[in-house]
């Protein structure tokens, strides 16, 4: 089976204690031929400490929430 993941930049997204988190530019691999997206363990960790240590934010966006329902 051919190799099909892509080291490049990825968004990351999270929602933590009923708030939505983005953390843009991570590097990940990624399936060209599905776009899934796998994140190494300590780039996880790293993500984590930012959000804990409440990091300013580079940027704020406001998102609109919808019920599927």
């Amino acid at each position: 089976m051919k190799e099909t993941m892509v080291d490049t930049k990825a968004t990351y997204t999270l929602e933590h204690g009923g708030r939505f988190f983005i953390v843009e530019n991570v590097p990940a691999r990624v399936c060209s031929e599905t776009g899934e997206q796998f994140f190494a363990p300590e780039t996880v960790e790293h993500i984590q400490g930012i959000i804990k240590k409440r990091k300013r934010p580079d940027r704020i966006i406001e998102t609109p929430v919808y019920n599927y329902a």
